[in-house]
């Protein structure tokens, strides 16, 4: 049985599980990246939509101007 000595640090009598400390430590940088990801997930997802947008309004606008030239070629002949 090994006898405690008295003074000094405490650490270098009591364990220090190493492996704990590498495993919080893991989940903590783990954890950070997975905030990155999501944010930049929502960044991109913001843009998607907003290139969806200008998508639909290049559409409708195609449309309209077709639209339009139908109907001044109907009001003109007719």
């Amino acid at each position: 049985m090994r006898k405690r000595a008295s003074g000094g640090s405490r650490y270098l009598y009591e364990p220090f599980d190493a492996a704990t400390a590498r495993i919080d430590a893991h989940e903590r940088v783990t954890d950070e990246r997975w905030n990155g990801l999501e944010r930049r997930l929502n960044g991109i997802e913001t843009m998607l939509e907003r290139l969806e947008r200008r998508m639909w309004l290049a559409v409708y606008g195609a449309a309209s101007l077709f639209l339009a030239n139908v109907a001044v070629a109907f009001f003109k002949g007719g």
